[in-house]
């Protein structure tokens, strides 16, 4: 089975594609949790949030998309089926959807939250702002660490992506490569970077296969259930397959460390910065940045 990423079709199980290692077994005992992503970089955890929640999460979501004419005329909602010559958007700090309460069960649950603070042993906290991604037939998301939008509190910051929808591979789910979060030099050059600060386009490559000729690694997915989630930290690798279908994919990026480490200010309070200066003016392609730090 071939899968597509980006301009490339990779074959399912070959050196380049490969599937993500189930860590729900482990669920009940952190010190295995933490040892699997030392070695892997990531958990993927199934029925992590409950699943009725994420469907009304979805559902609040996709009326919202209906209002904006962003959805196909006549289809059933709930299958979030794309209007014609409709490109998706990201609705990061789309507060009226993204505080409504369906939306916060899921990505504030109590059960989350403490699950968290037994994984981090001390009291949690998530970032007040909410990274709600609307991706249309033909997009994808390009490599990247998260430690160069979000770098300037602790680097013990953990990423929850939340699928809002069953997704198969040709909806196009995150893929994580695995050994990314060992890559040393990109770590030290790529991995110091702040886009708000450098003004350097964000994505480290379009091309997950110079990624893995270049560095090593495998990337790995895996197809998702509504409830299950995906965990790793700021320098894990990650992108995701393409979105063949004519149906957007739906989901959340929501981020949650100790609550007495230095916080990134960007993202937390009422109405929180985001990014003010990255992709404003003169920005430099990571091409550039890439041969200055030569990786």
């Amino acid at each position: 089975m071939k899968l597509t990423m980006g301009k490339h079709a990779l074959e399912m199980g070959g050196p380049y594609l490969g599937e993500l290692q189930d860590s729900t077994p482990l669920m009940a005992d952190m010190p295995a949790l933490h040892k699997r992503l030392e070695e892997d970089g990531y958990l993927l955890i199934r029925a992590l949030h409950d699943r009725q929640k994420v469907k009304e999460a979805r559902r609040v979501v996709l009326e919202n998309l209906d209002r904006a004419e962003q959805l196909a005329p006549g289809a059933p909602l709930i299958d979030g089926v794309i209007a014609a010559g409709k490109r998706g958007k990201f609705y990061g700090g789309s507060k009226a959807i993204t505080h409504t309460p369906a939306f916060l069960d899921v990505v504030e649950a109590p059960e989350l939250m403490q699950f968290f603070s037994q994984f981090l042993a001390g009291p949690s906290l998530t970032y007040d702002f909410k990274w709600l991604r609307v991706v249309a037939q033909g997009n994808f998301t390009g490599a990247h660490y998260d430690i160069v939008y979000m770098g300037r509190g602790t680097t013990k910051v953990y990423t929850v992506w939340t699928p809002l929808g069953d997704l198969p591979y040709e909806m196009g789910p995150l893929a994580i490569l695995v050994g990314s979060h060992r890559f040393e030099r990109i770590k030290e050059t790529y991995g110091e970077m702040d886009v708000d600060r450098d003004k350097v386009t964000g994505w480290f490559s379009n091309d997950p296969v110079e990624l893995v000729d270049t560095y090593g690694g495998q990337w790995r997915t895996a197809e998702f259930k509504m409830g299950d989630a995906l965990i790793f930290g700021m320098y894990t690798m990650h992108g995701s397959l393409s979105n063949t279908t004519d149906r957007f994919r739906l989901s959340c990026d929501t981020r949650y460390q100790r609550a007495d480490e230095p916080i990134d200010e960007r993202w937390i309070g009422e109405n929180p910065l985001a990014h003010y200066a990255w992709m404003k003016g003169a920005t430099v392609p990571m091409t550039e940045a890439r041969r200055r730090w030569g990786v």
